[in-house]
């Protein structure tokens, strides 16, 4: 990509009728290929931050602006499925474009000749740059590491973690220049994570994921982003070395009040 940053906020805010302000001023930069996992208590902005950088969420202040021609996914935790298409059908969606440029080069190749000889080799090119020739095999891989119900299964039938598995399919062919992952790992065996875990290292695209799965932020994350009391607060490392650090930083705030209760407590006795 072209830009600078994947995804950036200037002083974004994000206030809930009648008063709860669940974002406050958090100005942040998000670099393309970062991986982030987002943490904080239940309530503190985790999936409200995701929707405004999936462009779902409008009602902010201050700014929050998607790179240049860059393209952005999210996995919700209730995503939506066509029910009058199948599983292998929905799944499919993720890679339309280039499921179309098969069929129009080989459409071209039944029906060769010097007038389309141009345009054959345009689209083998372009199937080219997307690795498409293997795309019966990438779509089949994603499908048995996610467990999803069989291709020809009726959509409506399917339970809520059924669905998310197929959504998460879908999602990842897509290929997202910036991928938003609410609580991914959730319906997944521990196959399927481990699937995950290394799909997502290697994914070249921005990921940015929610999710208490403290293992899965140590194996993904190289950064975590932090959300308490409205602010942002970014740290490089992953869970592990991140919880290291909020234990410090906590007993430094102890110490420096209790030294403050002590100085006040001379004060008064002065």
């Amino acid at each position: 990509m072209s830009t600078q940053y994947i995804f950036t906020t200037y002083k974004l805010s994000r206030r809930y009728p009648p008063d709860r302000e669940v974002l406050t001023d958090i100005s942040l930069s998000f670099l393309p290929g970062a991986k982030i996992g987002v943490i904080g208590y239940n309530g503190a902005g985790k999936s409200t931050l995701l929707q405004i950088m999936a462009g779902r969420d409008t009602e902010f202040g201050g700014q929050a602006q998607l790179g240049a021609n860059a393209t952005v996914g999210l996995l919700e935790q209730e995503p939506h499925l066509d029910e009058s298409k199948s599983v292998r059908e929905n799944i499919e969606e993720g890679v339309a474009e280039t499921k179309a440029l098969l069929d129009r080069f080989n459409e071209l190749s039944m029906n060769y000749s010097d007038e389309t000889a141009e345009e054959m080799g345009t689209v083998q090119e372009r199937i080219d740059a997307v690795d498409g020739w293997n795309l019966e095999t990438t779509l089949e891989i994603a499908m048995d590491a996610l467990r999803t119900p069989p291709g020809d299964a009726d959509v409506s039938t399917l339970s809520g973690g059924e669905k998310r598995r197929v959504a998460l399919a879908r999602l990842l062919l897509r290929q997202p220049d910036l991928l938003l992952l609410d609580e991914p790992t959730n319906h997944l065996d521990a196959e399927s994570v481990a699937w995950l875990e290394h799909h997502l290292q290697d994914y070249r695209g921005t990921v940015v994921a929610i999710t208490h799965d403290r293992y899965f932020l140590d194996n993904v994350a190289g950064w975590i982003l932090e959300l308490d009391r409205g602010r942002g607060i970014p740290w490089r490392g992953n869970y592990s070395s991140w919880l290291d650090q909020k234990q410090a930083r906590l007993a430094a705030e102890e110490a420096a009040e209790s030294a403050r209760q002590k100085a006040l407590k001379r004060e008064l006795e002065w």
